[in-house]
């Protein structure tokens, strides 16, 4: 082990939601009785301004926005996100953006009416792709999706539109961050463009086949999330290892064993 801590799994989190699946994909299994939407990994406190999780929908999501760090209130926290999709039925589709350039005045009356839908740019979606959503970005999943989301960690979400379920909304908020115009293409990505996913102003995050190469090490020069989509990674003493659905937090890559991995994730705050 590299100076510092010992490489540990994070502690998982199963959370209920209306619009989540009572059957997940491997190597998920929901509770006889549950309706899971997301499966957190606790964020490390070495790490806490990272949370990872995995997402199943097969409902729409609230069509919804985050604040900024700049343009955030007392009491709320930024939050710039990203989608990997993992699965997608035919047909699945992310909203995210608006067609065009939109008024804040037409916004709130297309939320007010459910219109705002229409408005919205609804992105097709397919195992591979990845979307880097910008703090303002107004967004909602759709229906038929497994995807794992990184995030700064922050649970400040205001809602625009919620298809008549009885939460609260927070229009005037949404409307004081939301950028309303067209999502910017550059954010979009595919695994098929190379390794690196994200290199934001946040978080880094990075797909790779095996082991790590040398400039994908030198990306990551202290704390690591891990996490395997296939095949396991493991501390080099053997003491703890992380399958698919697992997450490990290590002080280093150099702590970390990727005989056994196939596909792994790998995440870090900036």
């Amino acid at each position: 082990m590299a100076d510092g801590f010992a490489p540990r799994r994070l502690a998982m989190r199963m959370v209920d939601k209306v619009w989540g699946r009572d059957l997940l994909p491997a190597p998920f299994a929901a509770p006889d009785g549950r309706r899971i939407g997301e499966i957190w990994f606790e964020p490390a406190p070495e790490m806490p301004q990272l949370l990872v999780k995995y997402l199943f929908t097969s409902e729409k999501l609230s069509v919804q926005v985050h604040p900024s760090a700049a343009n955030a209130q007392p009491g709320e926290a930024g939050k710039d996100e990203c989608w990997l999709v993992l699965g997608a039925a035919p047909g699945a589709r992310l909203a995210i953006g608006f067609e065009r350039e939109v008024s804040c005045d037409a916004v709130a009356a297309a939320a007010r009416d459910g219109s705002i839908e229409d408005l919205l740019a609804w992105h097709s979606a397919k195992a591979g792709d990845l979307f880097y959503l910008p703090a303002g970005t107004v967004h909602a999943i759709g229906p038929g999706l497994a995807l794992v989301e990184v995030q700064q960690t922050s649970e400040t979400t205001f809602r625009l539109y919620d298809y008549g379920r009885p939460r609260e909304l927070h229009l005037e908020r949404a409307l004081g961050v939301a950028i309303t115009g067209p999502y910017d293409a550059a954010h979009r990505r595919s695994v098929r463009d190379g390794t690196r996913l994200v290199d934001g102003p946040f978080f880094r995050l990075d797909r790779i086949i095996g082991a790590p190469d040398s400039e994908t090490l030198a990306a990551y020069p202290g704390v690591v999330q891990v996490l395997p989509l296939h095949g396991s990674v493991r501390a080099h003493d053997g003491s703890v290892a992380a399958e698919a659905g697992e997450s490990l937090i290590a002080h280093s890559l150099a702590d970390l064993d990727f005989a056994h991995a196939e596909v792994t994730l790998l995440a870090r705050s900036i």
